[in-house]
């Protein structure tokens, strides 16, 4: 025969207690795992960056309206060091860090960097080679020799490349709004 022990009204109560609160807890790890996993899964959606193809806006489409300035001409085009509106060019490097930026190729043999706005969108390695609009402004910067040596890191130099940069140097860069793929 089994022996029974009496529960009280208490003891249900603080077991009824007990109860409520595992489930509470329960209740927010299992809101709190899947909101995380939303969140990861938007995040791991935000990074895939569509690769380049003819037509293909990065950021925001460039207005149909205005001049596209070729990028020969955009010092000319400088109103005290600034310039705001289009520039075509053809891409000659992008970063392989992230794709946050592209360096378009001038006809010196230098290049024009062209970095995102608030790095808001990422462009594909494949761009290289291709004819791109961009929009934005362009501005004369003074770049730090450890922005440089960044720079040089994000786009593949060697570590003995990056050694033999020194000090800062002032050039024009464009801070693009939209990079439109033309060809």
């Amino acid at each position: 025969m089994l022996h029974r022990c009496p529960v009280t009204a208490f003891q249900l109560r603080i077991s009824l207690v007990i109860f409520v609160i595992k489930f509470q807890v329960m209740k927010k790890f299992f809101v709190f795992v899947l909101l995380s996993a939303g969140y990861a899964t938007s995040a791991q959606e935000a990074s895939v960056i569509t690769p380049a193809a003819k037509g293909v806006v990065y950021g925001i489409a460039p207005s149909e309206k205005g001049e596209v300035v070729n990028l020969i001409n955009l010092s000319s085009k400088m109103a005290d060091g600034a310039f705001e509106g289009k520039v075509t060019g053809k891409v000659k490097e992008v970063c392989k860090a992230m794709g946050c930026w592209i360096k378009l190729q001038k006809e010196d043999g230098t290049t024009l960097m062209v970095k995102a706005k608030d790095h808001s969108f990422f462009m594909p390695e494949n761009l290289t080679g291709k004819t791109v609009v961009i929009d934005g402004i362009a501005s004369v910067q003074n770049i730090s020799e450890e922005k440089r040596k960044h720079y040089a890191e994000d786009g593949g130099s060697t570590k003995g490349e990056i050694k033999k940069i020194k000090g800062s140097e002032k050039e024009i860069q464009f801070v693009a709004s939209g990079v439109k793929l033309i060809d």
